[in-house]
């Protein structure tokens, strides 16, 4: 009997963690679609992980087909580090935490968690064992640097043994639709290696536009100041009575926070006002 792969939608809270102290695999147990090991080298790279394990996939040329070169997208460094055994053990040597990808219910097997959650659970032990405190620190043994995580991932069509299951620490469950929760391989592999490399630190976004550049006090001033004639020579203005109308607007663009080129729209905005009640004049 075999469990097959799942998940589910859930909130997010970070654990800062230097990722240094963690060596992580991707197992991919038994692949038959070259496709999927394509996938799964370029959600990995994407994510900064390249060491990825192949147990008996159902081509032994599979690294090089066709398909896999093109679902890889560019990710041929780890195609071509990528190694192919005939067991699992052969996969998990070195490695001393396990995560399955597998649904539940079982009769018996590992405890069932979100990757988040779980990762939560596994960086804040980590940090405990190097920063214990008080009475604690005395039954607190430090972990060997450089402890290996491995993420083991079934065949498409059956999942993971129940076997390869128990020997695992835990049991990954993604998020998803409860009424659809099938999620492709390479699919299912990008969002864990997500989710294990935002929990590990993450990468910076990169801006996709130079950051903007705020209009100074004396810039904004002048723009009230050509925008309170072109409002009083359209008669929205009233110098006589002019209230709280340009404190008001003076308020508003300084929750705006405008920028020199809002500011230059703004000027000429006011100097068509103005020109056309000129022309209105005449």
């Amino acid at each position: 009997m075999r469990a097959a792969t799942i998940g589910r939608f859930y909130p997010f809270a970070q654990i800062s963690m230097q990722a240094s102290t963690f060596r992580t695999r991707f197992v991919l147990i038994q692949t038959s679609h070259a496709g999927n090991v394509g996938a799964a080298a370029r959600a990995m790279k994407v994510m900064g992980f390249d060491d990825l394990v192949l147990v008996a996939p159902r081509w032994a040329n599979v690294l090089r087909r066709e398909e896999t070169i093109q679902r890889a997208s560019g990710a041929l460094d780890v195609l071509e580090n990528a190694r192919i055994v005939e067991t699992l053990d052969e996969a998990l040597d070195g490695m001393t935490h396990l995560c399955a990808t597998a649904m539940t219910p079982r009769d018996f097997g590992p405890p069932t968690r979100t990757p988040r959650e779980h990762f939560d659970l596994l960086l804040k032990q980590e940090r405990s064992a190097h920063n214990p405190q008080g009475l604690e620190a005395e039954n607190v043994s430090n972990p060997e640097p450089g402890q290996g995580v491995a993420f083991l991932f079934g065949s498409e069509r059956f999942g993971m043994r129940n076997e390869d299951v128990y020997r695992c620490h835990v049991a990954l469950s993604i998020p998803t639709n409860p009424r659809f929760g099938s999620l492709n391989l390479g699919a299912a592999l990008q969002v864990i290696a997500y989710e294990w490399r935002l929990a590990l630190g993450g990468y910076a976004v990169q801006a996709a536009t130079a950051p903007p550049v705020l209009a100074d006090v004396p810039q904004v001033a002048g723009m009230l100041t050509h925008l309170e004639q072109a409002l009083t020579a359209i008669g929205f203005l009233d110098p006589a009575a002019p209230k709280k109308l340009m404190p008001r607007l003076n308020a508003l663009f300084n929750r705006a926070e405008l920028t020199q080129e809002e500011i230059h729209i703004l000027r000429g905005v006011a100097k068509a006002m103005l020109e056309t009640a000129d022309k209105a004049k005449r």
